[in-house]
């Protein structure tokens, strides 16, 4: 099969597209032909080994995991050994988390890929499979994010990244449980994002994000961009902060010891996409209509490198899509 392969860490052009011997299933997995899957921002940290510390599980000189990629949609071509509660045709979609080597999701961005049946879940029909593989990983965030924060109807919201992946479901999580959101992208992003829902748009290239004439209940701050010291000030008494990812070590541990002050919390968000079941929720959000993908471009296997790196310096609107049979 064709699959993208990197060797060493580094910038998106260490990744090089080449056959590798196709995977065969173990026992509790199955194997998928992929027909879409999505880039993720958790790519190209693996990809850079960024932050440094996470070398310890990815490898300390060399990647252990050579084939990146981490959301899937696509056809079960082998059920393994007969006990799956899949079968073979099935139309299935999930996070490879857990997947890879040292319990990293790994094996997307290739023609076929063995995932545990434990992280999947069956593709809804009011979905493509470029739709479906935008999902996992950034919709199930942003669901536990905005359930760490205890979100609720008719409480102010603040969504910094609100253009990304995880912030476009955001925006349309807080909109459908009835919250008043503010969304934060830059200019090019600011009508894209009014169209997903938010109230109010910041456009952080012309301003401060935050500012003392506007307080929230909850800020979710999936950019990880903003000081303790502005959030605190940004959050009403009894107003929740959950940050998502982090660059350094520093940076993890400077959002992490800041917890609970006047009232306030400020949380590291660490979401888990090993349960297939999150995403029949997602399904359901789906379905009725609350929730939809929105795709920014689509590359084929060849270019890989290419939407790996739009999605680390481009501002996508939503989701960067890989075919590999495009």
């Amino acid at each position: 099969m064709k699959a993208a392969v990197y060797h060493h860490y580094g910038s998106p052009e260490v990744i090089n597209v080449s056959e590798v011997e196709k995977p065969s299933p173990k026992d509790g997995e199955v194997l998928i032909q992929i027909k879409a899957a999505s880039v993720n921002a958790y790519d190209w940290h693996l990809l850079r080994a960024k932050p440094f510390f996470t070398r310890g599980l990815s490898g300390l000189f060399k990647p252990k995991n050579k084939i990146p990629g981490a959301d899937i949609a696509g056809i079960i071509t082998d059920a393994g050994n007969g006990t799956s509660k899949f079968k073979i045709g099935d139309e299935v979609f999930g996070c490879l988390e857990s997947c890879g080597k040292s319990g990293l999701a790994a094996g997307g961005f290739a023609e076929y890929v063995c995932a545990k049946e434990s992280v999947l879940a069956y593709k809804s029909t009011a979905l493509s499979f470029e739709e479906a593989s935008a999902l996992p990983m950034a919709s199930v965030t942003a669901l536990q994010g905005l359930r760490q924060a205890c979100a609720a109807q008719g409480e102010s919201i603040l969504i910094n990244g609100a253009s990304g992946g995880v912030g476009s479901f955001a925006v349309q999580i807080a909109k459908a449980l009835g919250a008043d959101v503010t969304g934060v992208c830059s200019t090019g992003s600011v009508d894209f994002v009014r169209s997903l829902g938010a109230d109010t748009v910041i456009d952080y290239k012309k301003g401060p994000v935050l500012t003392v004439d506007r307080q929230y209940d909850i800020i979710l701050d999936v950019a990880a961009s903003l000081k303790v010291k502005d959030y605190r000030r940004a959050l009403k008494t009894g107003g929740r902060c959950i940050v998502i990812g982090f660059s350094t070590l520093g940076h993890a541990l400077h959002y992490g010891f800041a917890r609970k002050h006047d009232g306030k919390t400020i949380r590291l968000c660490m979401a888990n996409n090993k349960d297939g079941n999150a995403l029949l929720e997602i399904n359901k959000l789906v379905e009725t209509g609350q929730i939809r993908a929105f795709i920014d471009s689509r590359y084929p296997l060849t270019e890989t490198a290419e939407a790996l790196r739009h999605t680390e310096t481009g501002h996508p609107k939503g989701k960067i899509i890989i075919i590999p049979s495009y």
